[in-house]
């Protein structure tokens, strides 16, 4: 197993309400196409970026030569007349960009980076409007801007969607893997991605679709994240039996209670019948160390909110073995501090698949 989270270098909207206003500084990030109060159709554009030293941090160091999923991730915080069905659309961005300090709304408007016409400060540096350079483009209504992205490089799609459906938590989970694999060997540069609706439901004047999310400034828990996933995990049992009774003790062994939101902490899991069959031995059965079956995975709650922080992942939560037993790896420098997470195993035992919860809750600090 391995999942690691890197959390954003600048993060904004755009809009054509308000053209040349930067909001690099708002605690709320949207996506929308709607009607203004003058009846004039709309569009917000959300741009977001990862630190490149960061993402060339966790492939170099981390992941190395092993293959691995990258996704983008933002929690939804409020939405608006939201159709039954629809796609939002990722890209990769073409054109630095500054993050600014301003907020929606700001009076006088604010001028210190991205706008929807501006990609950096003191409105210089418009988007580019037209002959597009291979592989780039654009769209926009009437106000010209909006942001340039590169569609496709190499050969290779640099389109990216999410569909949404009824009832849907209306999170974006969009898969960029291509994306960050192509700007970490620098086939295209990293400036993050722009994600919008499509064409059709942006200058919407029949109805006001707004998606906010919450940004890298909130103060909630619910910032959003980049993250990798990659499986490192091995099982080999060595001499250990394999644990196969669902009347069981399984429990880690190790957990400290609080680790610093540095480097990686291995969580080693005892597993044992519940009540051993008695044999003549010299020592006793109840210290006996068992295997947890392959199929065997791990998943992080958080123990306030109750809300899954690392689901279980038939890829990339695999539960690893060695000869002293079942174990898998938490990256601390990818969880929050100041939170405390509550660790779950899902195994299969007896042909039925059971989540084990025996309180293990650690908590996150900060370095120094």
């Amino acid at each position: 197993m391995a999942i690691y989270r890197i959390f954003p270098e600048k993060d904004t909207f755009i809009s054509t309400e308000v053209p040349t206003g930067n909001a690099g500084k708002d605690e709320i990030i949207e996506i929308g196409g709607y009607s203004d109060i003058t009846g004039t159709g709309e569009t917000n554009r959300l741009l977001i970026k990862y630190s490149d030293t960061e993402i060339q941090d966790v492939i170099v160091n981390k992941i190395g030569a092993l293959t691995y999923s990258a996704s983008l991730h933002l929690y939804l915080a409020d939405a608006y007349e939201v159709p039954v069905n629809y796609t939002l659309y990722a890209y990769p961005i073409s054109g630095a960009w500054d993050g600014g300090v301003g907020k929606f709304g700001d009076t006088p408007v604010n001028t210190t980076g991205v706008s929807w016409t501006n990609r950096q400060a003191g409105e210089l540096s418009p988007w580019v409007t037209s002959s597009f350079t291979a592989g780039v483009t654009a769209s926009f209504g009437t106000v010209k801007g909006g942001g340039n992205w590169y569609t496709g490089s190499a050969g290779v799609n640099l389109e990216f969607t999410q569909s949404h459906i009824l009832n849907s938590t209306n999170d974006v989970d969009i898969n960029v893997t291509r994306a960050i694999s192509m700007s970490y060997s620098n086939t295209i540069v990293n400036n993050g991605f722009i994600v919008k609706l499509p064409n059709n439901l942006e200058n919407n004047t029949t109805s006001s679709i707004r998606l906010k999310y919450y940004g890298a400034d909130t103060n909630t828990i619910y910032p959003p994240f980049l993250e990798f996933k990659w499986d490192d995990s091995t099982y080999n049992t060595a001499s250990l039996s394999v644990l196969s009774n669902s009347i069981a003790i399984v429990n880690l062994t190790n957990n400290k209670g609080k680790y610093t939101d540095t480097g990686k902490q291995r969580f080693r899991v005892s597993a044992r019948p519940k009540y051993p069959t008695k044999v003549f031995s010299t020592t006793s059965p109840y210290i006996t160390n068992y295997a947890l079956p392959s199929a065997s995975y791990w998943g992080l709650r958080d123990e306030n909110t109750e809300e899954m922080v690392v689901d279980f992942d038939t890829q990339f939560t695999k539960i690893s073995c060695d000869s002293n037993g079942a174990f898998f790896d938490v990256y601390m420098d990818g969880l929050q501090p100041e939170r405390y997470y509550r660790i779950l195993v899902k195994t299969t035992l007896d042909g039925s698949t059971t989540v084990v919860d025996n309180q293990n809750i650690f908590k996150v600090v900060r370095n120094g």
